[in-house]
């Protein structure tokens, strides 16, 4: 929760924090609303509440959420992918968009955003259909239900920089007025390449994970995982552009990241962090 607290001082705006799942499948996620009790009150350098996203996968999990204060954006995967959706949620294509729906109407009026990660968008090694024009028709379908956030997400870090532009494109000049963003993994040689090349397609919303912490079991290689935020940011700044972290704040964070690996290293299968 201090470090959490932390990221916020620093000045990080949105911050991933808790995910309300099953304690019997993720145990390290079953105190999630001890953790919102304790990051209660965290501000940034403004003064302001820092965005708190808290992930759901279910209509359980979303009943959790929204009894939870200080949780003011509800996440959910949305799997293009049949396997995927399959194994990770035992869902429908019907069945999971049902959800999105519920999720919508619910989250609004809760007074709260949502914001829908599509997985697998950037292709999958399942051998399935799949090409920019599914996930163009999946953002249409978010957009027509009244969706306004969306990140496409390279699950399993299969994206070429070729890849990541041509989708990102095809995605985002399809449905004006939704902001688009993208949730990379990759391996360290091609991440910030992929930063870029998106960047360059017009992305201004980059999920990232300080020093690459955690990533996706499937993903079926441990140099695969997500894209360090400062890899995101140093890319960025090389650009110009200004992120509003600056180099001493990141180094800070970094190193409060850096102390969790160390701990977690030692620490007992069950307790350690996806």
């Amino acid at each position: 929760m201090k470090y959490l607290r932390s990221l916020a001082s620093l000045g990080f705006r949105h911050i991933d924090a808790v995910s309300f799942v099953s304690p019997k499948h993720v145990p390290q996620m079953a105190d999630s609303e001890a953790v919102m009790r304790e990051l209660s009150g965290a501000k940034l350098p403004s003064g302001e509440s820092p965005d708190i996203i808290g992930i759901v996968v279910n209509d359980q999990g979303l009943e959790r959420a929204l009894a939870t204060p200080g949780v003011t954006t509800i996440g959910y995967p949305y799997s293009i992918s049949a396997y995927f959706r399959r194994a990770n949620a035992n869902m429908s294509r019907a069945e999971s968009r049902a959800l999105v729906e519920t999720l919508q109407r619910e989250t609004k009026a809760a007074g709260r955003q949502l914001v829908i990660y599509i997985s697998m968008a950037f292709g999958n090694p399942y051998d399935e259909p799949w090409g920019p024009e599914i996930v163009e028709e999946t953002v249409v379908w978010l957009k027509n239900i009244g969706v306004r956030t969306v990140s496409l997400a390279d699950t399993v870090g299969t994206a070429s920089p070729e890849d990541v532009a041509r989708v990102y494109e095809a995605a985002a000049n399809s449905v004006a007025g939704v902001e688009v963003g993208v949730h990379l993994h990759s391996r360290p040689d091609g991440a910030a390449e992929k930063v870029l090349v998106a960047y360059k397609a017009g992305c201004r919303r980059f999920d990232g994970a300080l020093t690459g912490l955690g990533g996706c079991p499937f993903a079926g290689d441990e140099l695969v995982g997500n894209i360090p935020t400062e890899t995101v940011l140093a890319t960025l700044a090389a650009r110009g552009v200004a992120t509003g972290i600056d180099t001493k704040s990141l180094a800070v964070a970094c190193a409060m990241t850096g102390d969790l690996r160390e701990r977690y290293a030692h620490a007992p299968e069950a307790a350690k962090p996806n």
